[in-house]
């Protein structure tokens, strides 16, 4: 880390969020010097004292990268005239900040902050106006105050603005007095930070205040490894862990936020299991809205199912299979019933059926996917409108569900495809908006990959043994010459998959891994050079490394699409450069915008601070515009991780598959990754590595207890 001191010449870059700066630092002895900082801009004119690194930027150059920086009163008149006339103090513009400083000289700074009632001595300032430019110089002096005192204690004084907002000029006083309370006021501010905060003030390692604190920041890291809740021996282990403590200090802590019924906890089978507060409620509630759904389907009336499924037999000009005609028996005798299959074995054909009987008996029905781009595969595969579980549920940006159980969904069944990529928390939400008498329908394949989210909700479903469930088995005919159905099916079983450089399920093999990742780069250019970026995917388990996402982007980017005069450019507060013509990945839901997590475009268009984006599956000549401060919503996705791709559906996609990728190399993660294509899959990497995923079936286990609570619910 290397320090420079100079004062601030001129903002060229502010980000709306005040996230991301770009200024010009004058200092003596270096001249002019182009400073970054992902924080908020500095004053015009004042004083800083920067530490950072120097980086060379392709574009423009030589740049100072800031990691911290602190506020110095500025030295001598000029400063002070520069910094008042930059706007920082409201009611002060350029002619009578050189009016202040030309009366008061040196002192300025301590009559703004000290005696501001003095200001009407200057011409055109009444006592009124000397007040309010008093209080406003006051309030940019707590800030700086307040960044000083962050920067101070290790944390980027660009939390200040935040901290302000909430705790006023208390701000100081209420982080002394309890930092880890940052944690639930304060958006954005999570648990290492305001553990910094605490040590550099001096709380012990074992104070109370840590310890709780630490114990809830374990129970937040379990839930975002899919747990709904964790066996108290292993949360009080990780937690140790994570705060470099006895064991023995934190279960004392532990055994007191019990006593005071500060954690929700289980006993089931001889453990007490602990669960953050939302997932308990989450997973209890949807436990018990199951089973009224399960056991109270509104009555259809007089209904001739078998006529009714043989008049949509020979309608759609098909003839099902037994296991299919129970799964659309099931779906109007039970108000809860899950479909499970793999590739090949007929779901969508079902999706179909099950739409149309329900209608011929008399139902509205509802289609709904977790992400965008599975619901508009449903909606094109079913011939009827879809659309994804949030947007059913009017969730709004403030992060509440205008569906509720205020406000029920109208509507007498609900079919929800890939149900396996169903949180608790998102699905707790769904139940809660049915109307009780609602037959809820699931389809998915439960050997893919889980959620992201907490939870393995379908697959506790099925595993329950008290739902209603059919399980599609047979491939048919169609789908049975197709190498990738029969090579899914293989991976599934534990065989390894049959290739052929010839047909469309192949590998090639690499040992060098940078060598595998120029391999990919040369095969996605070719495969592409005639502008069919749609045409193929790039697919890796792991984001680190030569052959994970982020080097793989970064391959492709600059050698499909590389920077020229021509091109427009933008970077993004993260750092990273978006390109005129890169092909761009929508990475969460923009209900406001219409597009959603794992939507893939091309930059059409960048104009100043404004992206333009082209998604091919909406309407013709239709752009999505980001904004200035929108464009953390976008990545590069010439690559992308196997998890991001679920719910979509790729031509051909190339998978890299490297030893280095070991961690993740498991049967359901390469079963969902193959599953991703309709035409051609490409493994680059070794045999080792693939058959590493192939065997490694001991999925880690997740934490939850639905499955038990659903079996506590009676016989079907």
């Amino acid at each position: 880390m290397e320090t420079i001191e100079g004062t601030v010449e001129n903002i060229i870059f502010q980000s709306d969020d005040r996230q991301f700066c770009v200024f010009r630092t004058k200092c003596t002895s270096l001249g002019l010097v182009t400073t970054v900082y992902k924080g908020p801009a500095p004053f015009m004119g004042e004083m800083i004292r920067a530490r950072g690194e120097w980086t060379q930027h392709a574009r423009f150059g030589r740049q100072f990268s800031v990691t911290g920086y602190q506020s110095l009163k500025p030295g001598s008149a000029e400063g002070m005239e520069r910094f008042l006339a930059s706007g920082a103090v409201k009611g002060i513009g350029k002619a009578m900040a050189s009016r202040i400083v030309a009366h008061f000289g040196k002192d300025t700074l301590d009559i703004l902050g000290k005696a501001p009632e003095r200001l009407a001595e200057v011409s055109g300032i009444g006592a009124k106006k000397a007040k309010s430019i008093g209080e406003a110089y006051n309030m940019i002096s707590d800030l700086r105050e307040l960044m000083l005192f962050l920067e101070e204690n290790g944390v980027s004084g660009n939390y200040a603005a935040k901290l302000q907002l909430a705790y006023g000029d208390t701000a100081i006083t209420r982080i002394k007095a309890n930092p880890y309370s940052l944690i639930t006021d304060i958006d954005g501010i999570g648990f290492k930070t305001a553990d910094r905060i605490a040590l550099s003030l001096g709380f012990e390692p074992a104070s109370e205040e840590r310890v709780r604190a630490g114990i809830g920041y374990a129970l937040t890291l379990a839930a975002s490894g899919g747990h709904t809740c964790i066996p108290e021996e292993e949360l009080l282990r990780y937690a140790s862990q994570v705060l470099q403590i006895d064991f023995t200090d934190v279960e004392t802590v532990f055994r007191k936020m019990i006593a005071n019924d500060q954690l929700r906890t289980e006993d089931w089978g001889g453990q007490r299991f602990v669960y953050p507060e939302y997932l308990y409620r989450a997973e209890t509630g949807t436990a018990r809205m199951l089973r009224a759904l399960r056991d109270h389907p509104d009555s259809l009336g007089k209904v001739n199912v078998e006529k009714i499924i043989g008049d949509w037999e020979a309608e759609a000009g098909i003839e099902l299979a037994e296991a299919q005609k129970d799964a659309i028996r099931s779906s109007l005798k039970f108000g809860v019933f899950a479909l499970t299959g793999g590739p090949g074995t007929g779901k969508t054909t079902i999706i179909k059926g099950i739409l149309s009987v329900l209608k011929r008996a008399g139902c509205t029905v509802l289609l709904a996917a977790p992400t965008g781009r599975a619901a508009r595969r449903l909606e094109m595969a079913a011939g009827d409108k879809a659309q994804t579980v949030h947007r059913l549920l009017e969730y709004t940006v403030t992060g509440e569900f205008g569906k509720n159980a205020d406000d029920l969904l109208e509507t007498q069944a609900v079919i929800v495809d890939e149900a396996s990529m169903l949180d608790i928390y998102l699905f707790y939400h769904l139940l809660e908006a049915l109307p009780l008498g609602c037959r809820l329908i699931l389809v998915g394949d439960v050997d893919q990959l889980p959620s992201v989210g907490p939870g393995s909700v379908l697959k506790d479903i099925i595993r329950c043994g008290k739902m209603p469930v059919v399980r599609l088995q047979e491939v048919f005919r169609q789908a049975e010459v197709s190498p990738i159905v029969r090579n899914a099916h293989r991976i599934n079983r534990g065989l390894l998959p049959e290739c052929a450089a010839d047909s469309d399920f192949s590998m090639t093999e690499f040992a060098d891994e940078e060598m595998a990742a120029a391999y990919i780069t040369d095969l996605y250019a070719a495969a592409t050079k005639s502008g069919g970026w749609q045409s193929l995917q790039i697919l890796s388990p792991m984001h680190k490394g030569p052959c994970g996402v982020q080097n793989l982007n970064s391959l492709l980017q600059d050698r499909v699409n590389p920077p020229s005069a021509r091109k427009e450019e933008i970077r993004q507060p993260g750092g990273a450069t978006l390109r005129l013509g890169d092909k761009v990945m929508q990475i969460r839901n923009n209900y406001e915008k219409d597009v959603y997590n794992g939507d893939i475009g091309q930059i059409a268009d960048i104009s100043g601070k404004a992206v333009k984006v082209w998604y091919p599956e909406r309407p013709d000549g239709e752009y999505v515009t980001y904004g200035d401060g929108e464009t953390d919503e976008l990545q590069l996705a010439y690559a992308m991780s196997v998890h991001k791709s679920q719910g979509s559906e790729y031509s051909r996609v190339v998978l890299a598959l490297v030893p280095g990728h070991y961690i993740m190399l498991q049967r359901n993660l390469l079963y969902t990754a193959v599953t991703r294509a309709r035409e051609k899959v490409e493994l680059v990497g070794t045999k080792t590595a693939l058959q590493t995923a192939v065997a490694n079936d001991r999925t880690r286990r997740r934490y939850s207890l639905l499955k038990e609570r659903l079996q506590e619910s009676g016989d079907l």
